[in-house]
């Protein structure tokens, strides 16, 4: 690992990464391995792995979570701070313009046609991102049969709160195995509690000070800022998991945008580099629409604000807890399950996204859509074609056909 990295060379690395990581949180970390680990080699392909784990047991936005982890580590909480906010600011803005150029266009149908090639293509940086995951750690029999049964179970049990049950039970398994691992001095444990309390006491403040406004329409940024930190605290397992609860809440209870609208901007964010996550702009923007302009920015703040925060302040309370704690050999036992898991839900991933590339689709379009997610895989596995130059390639034939 690189010492005394520079602040502007490694922003210069985290704001490449922002406008070419393509395919969500299980496919940016193949981006990470070949950027910051091959090329600059800041840190190294262990640390990138166990990071990205790290993040998966932790609710939020996992690959975010995984960069400002990485920044941490090299320099501590400035530079982490600054790099999510180089990290999500991309896609923050696109999505933020989404919303408010549709909320001067209420009614009229948005046509975003020529992105029918991109969600293929996320497939495909997904199975890559599995991929290079399998191949660094699946070694023995014993961590296949793990990836095997987490990919199963990631499948076949439809909640958000399987993946890091799956993660806990993988790293208890092989925790037992722990003989295997030499011993080394052991170093007190001493927990820094300020962010976990951070954490917390946010959320509690935030649900106190939006009940007490809920009567005060002008308010309203202050509860989009409770509802997106509520959310970014509960969720397990990245944007596609946390889709469906913005849908239920933002669309079905609450009524700030119609589906249609909705659907339209997933459909956009599933095109943009960067976090998923910036997916909650386009809404917050949206649900501050009768507020004029002005109006929508703040609801784009403070949405914004809210699903990135959560995760942030746990992910900062964990990995200054973790460096201490593998100095017991049972903790380093576990990673080698639980870095199995973590095989098995990347691979899994890839299935669970190309379903609705499935359903209800004539056999032609499954086709289609298979040659290419296969082939997306292929040039980030046998080829240096640059992730931007594919999609960029998907764009062009979604608009030509």
């Amino acid at each position: 690992m690189k010492e005394k990295v520079r602040y502007t060379e490694f922003l210069k690395d985290v704001f490449l990464l922002s406008v070419s990581c393509f395919g969500g949180p299980q496919a940016h970390i193949a981006h990470f391995q070949r950027r910051l680990v091959e090329e600059k080699k800041y840190i190294t392909e262990e640390e990138l792995i166990e990071l990205n784990a790290l993040g998966q047991v932790l609710p939020g936005p996992t690959s975010t979570q995984t960069l400002t982890a990485i920044a941490y580590r090299l320099r501590g909480p400035n530079l982490a701070y600054l790099t999510l906010l180089i990290w999500m600011l991309p896609s923050v803005i696109i999505m933020t313009a989404a919303g408010m150029l549709i909320a001067n266009f209420e009614g009229k149908q948005i046509s975003i046609s020529f992105t029918r090639f991109i969600q293929p293509m996320a497939v495909g940086f997904i199975a890559y991102g599995g991929y290079i995951i399998i191949n660094k750690t699946i070694t023995r029999p014993r961590t296949f049969i793990i990836m095997i049964v987490a990919a199963l179970l990631s499948v076949l049990i439809k909640t958000p709160y399987i993946f890091p049950v799956i993660l806990l039970i993988a790293g208890c398994v092989t925790a037992f195995n722990y003989k295997a691992h030499p011993r080394e001095p052991k170093r007190k444990v001493e927990v820094y509690w300020a962010n976990l309390f951070l954490w917390i006491g946010v959320l509690a403040f935030a649900a106190l000070l939006g009940n007490l406004t809920k009567s005060v329409p002008e308010l309203l940024p202050i509860r989009l800022f409770e509802n997106f930190y509520r959310n970014g605290s509960l969720v397990f397992g990245g944007g596609q998991v946390l889709t469906p609860m913005l849908y239920t809440e933002f669309v079905e209870f609450k009524k700030y945008l119609s589906s249609e609208v909705f659907l339209s901007g997933y459909a956009l964010v599933q095109a943009l580099p960067g976090p998923v996550y910036s997916f909650s702009s386009f809404i917050g923007s949206l649900s501050m629409a009768p507020f004029g302009k002005s109006g929508e920015l703040v609801g784009a703040l403070a949405a914004t604000a809210g699903i990135f925060l959560p995760g942030t302040f746990l992910i900062f309370f964990m990995i200054r807890v973790w460096d201490r704690l593998k100095s017991f050999r049972a903790i380093r036992a576990s990673l080698e399950g639980i870095l199995a898991a973590n095989a098995g839900l990347v691979a899994a991933a890839s299935l669970i996204l190309f379903e609705p590339l499935v359903i209800g689709q004539p056999i032609k379009t499954i086709l289609l859509n298979a040659a290419i997610a296969l082939v997306t895989l292929a040039l980030n596995a046998f080829t240096k074609v640059p992730s931007w130059l594919v999609i960029a390639g998907g764009l062009v034939l979604g608009i030509i056909f």
